[in-house]
């Protein structure tokens, strides 16, 4: 049956329409976040007032009340001495002391004032010189009304003509908002004040000291451009951005301050030097300035080749967490009592430049420099293999540890990539249980063809992590869980994973005092660690995350096990059904 909508009564004011309108709103999934935003907006209290504030308002217009005089204050003071100058009666007695009390001596006289003043809006008006000074150009006079925020309008003066121009209209602003300022439209005069042989800064200045009415006298563009729609282009910032400490931003105050791994929602790439954008979840509305991706690869090769930046192919090579805790520990392991297959070795692992592999990661794009990373949001589909997840540790975080509690809790939804191995195989072992035994030689063709993540020599015995292991794994529809070094990160970072990267680090208290094993570097029975060791784990986490942090998805802090493991659980299961930002070339079809 479909649902009308109520009729409203004849004497409904605007509120009642704005209360009943909001009723009514229902959600929609192409349109969810504005219908939340327009009920937000419709429900504040604020709101109802003024409604009916303008109603009260109007229906004063429409009674087109007019006061009887414009002195009733004198009128009373002439009363009251009428009444002084000789016998009164009692009631003449109380209607002096009313005519001689403050408080409507107070009343009439504010009576007087509104009935003396013209509350219409007056324009100010036109030069003398008016029609000799624009030359028969088309003028356009615009009051825009701003609290505290900025305009939300950016200036230049043409270097051909000198005039001073509205170089760009930040999205959200009151300029924007008004649909009366658009790009290329010359200034001449701000709030009655000639701006034409102004600098912009100074003129910047004028805008930003007025606060209230703004009144701009305007030369249109020849051809005003049409309110663009908005950008749905996202973008993950890699890098820091503070538009104060910025010297080359037009305007500072118009900037938008980010950090990295914030979602940036760029809404236009007109200029090719400053990006406007919003933040994705902030509330402020109003777009900011932010560095286009090409100017900042330039000031980044600029100070790259001035010495003030660190070469980003040849970053110091951090300490990370080595996951085994015993000298003869091997790639086997049992966890509350479950055997479980593929632990991690406890050899440091070695990676080895590969180049021309088809298998190669995504490294971000050609450019060497972190800037931004274009993403959109991606959801599993029942259909879909699960994605990788990936976790990388710094000293003391135990990832091994981690990941053996939550696949023996779920061994079904979760699994290990099974390694490979050039050792004999034990009685007791299974090829493709425990490993995959192979020759040396099988080993080192596999190794040569990019076919492992990482590898590397244990007791003169070869290990590695292969890509087909781990496809194995996906296969059989489970989710994939492997700890690697933070160099395999590029190696897995592929469409075909879509890998969900994990950074666990311990917290490090500022002094020293006993821990217990699940935060210490070495692990084991080594209860008590020195200072030195704590500023190890500090300054690992730090190089981590300065050379890798940009490759991470979510950062999990190690207070013991039992709560990581508990964090870690509810990770994996929200992976599984809820949508998270991802690279755009990894949803291309």
């Amino acid at each position: 049956m479909k649902e009308t909508m109520p009729v409203l009564t004849a004497g409904a004011g605007l509120h009642e329409t704005l209360a009943l309108l909001t009723s009514q709103l229902r959600p929609d999934a192409n349109h969810k976040e504005d219908m939340v935003f327009l009920k937000d907006v419709f429900s504040e209290r604020s709101l109802g007032y003024l409604m009916k504030i303008h109603e009260k308002l109007r229906q004063y217009e429409r009674q087109s009340p007019t006061p009887v005089l414009h002195s009733a204050a004198s009128l009373a003071e002439d009363v009251a001495e009428e009444l002084q100058s000789g016998p009164i009666s009692n009631e003449e007695k109380e209607l002096l002391h009313l005519l001689t009390s403050p408080h409507l001596k107070a009343v009439l006289s504010v009576h007087d004032t509104v009935a003396q003043k013209n509350f219409d809006p007056v324009l100010p008006p036109l030069p003398d010189d008016f029609e000799d000074e624009l030359e028969e150009e088309s003028v356009k006079i615009v009051r825009l009304v701003k609290n505290k925020e900025p305009l939300g309008a950016t200036i230049r003066r043409d270097e051909a003509t000198g005039v001073v121009m509205v170089a760009r209209i930040m999205r959200g602003g009151a300029a924007d908002r008004s649909g009366l300022v658009h790009v290329g439209d010359e200034l001449r005069e701000v709030n009655g004040v000639s701006v034409i042989h102004k600098r912009p800064d100074e003129i910047s200045q004028l805008l930003s000291q007025s606060q209230g009415s703004i009144t701009l006298k305007i030369i249109p563009a020849i051809k005003e451009e049409d309110r663009l729609k908005e950008s749905k282009v996202y973008m993950r910032a890699l890098f820091d951005y503070i538009p104060l400490e910025d010297k080359a931003t037009p305007c500072q105050e118009a900037g938008l301050p980010f950090k990295r791994g914030d979602i940036l929602q760029v809404v236009t790439q007109d200029d090719p030097t400053w990006w406007q954008a919003k933040r994705v979840g902030d509330s402020n509305l109003r777009a900011g300035l932010v560095p286009s991706k090409q100017f900042q690869e330039r000031r980044l090769a600029y100070r790259m080749k001035m010495g003030t930046l660190p070469n980003p192919k040849s970053p110091k090579k951090p300490a990370y967490d080595q996951g085994c805790d015993k000298e003869d520990c091997d790639c086997e392991g049992y966890f509350n009592g479950q055997y479980i297959a593929g632990l991690r070795r406890s050899f440091r692992l070695s990676r080895k430049d590969r180049q021309g592999s088809s298998g190669e990661g995504s490294d971000l794009g050609d450019s060497d420099f972190l800037t931004y990373e274009e993403v959109t949001r991606y959801q599993q589909r029942p259909n879909e293999r699960p994605r990788l997840v990936v976790l990388i540790g710094s000293l003391g975080a135990r990832i091994n540890e981690l990941k053996q509690r939550v696949i023996a809790e779920n061994p079904h939804r979760y699994a290990v990539a099974v390694p490979h191995t050039t050792r004999p195989k034990k009685p007791h072992e299974k090829e493709g249980v425990e490993y995959h035994f192979v020759t040396k030689q099988q080993f080192d063709a596999d190794a040569l063809n990019n076919k492992f993540i990482e590898h590397g020599e244990y007791k003169e015995n070869q290990y590695g992590t292969s890509i087909e292991a781990i496809r194995s794994v996906q296969a059989k529809n489970k989710m994939c869980v492997v700890d690697v070094q933070p160099e395999a990160l590029r190696r897995l970072r592929t469409a075909e994973f879509k890998p969900y990267v994990i950074f666990v680090k311990p917290r490090v208290p500022e002094s020293r005092r006993r821990r217990s094993a699940a935060t210490s570097p070495g692990g084991g029975d080594h209860g008590r660690i020195t200072d030195e060791d704590l500023q190890e784990m500090r300054q690992s986490a730090i190089q981590i995350d300065q050379q890798y942090g940009h490759l991470v998805d979510r950062v999990l802090i190690k207070e013991d096990s039992a709560s990581a493991c508990a964090e870690l659980r509810g990770i994996l299961e929200r992976l599984e059904r809820e949508s998270f930002w991802v690279p755009l070339n990894w949803v291309r079809t």
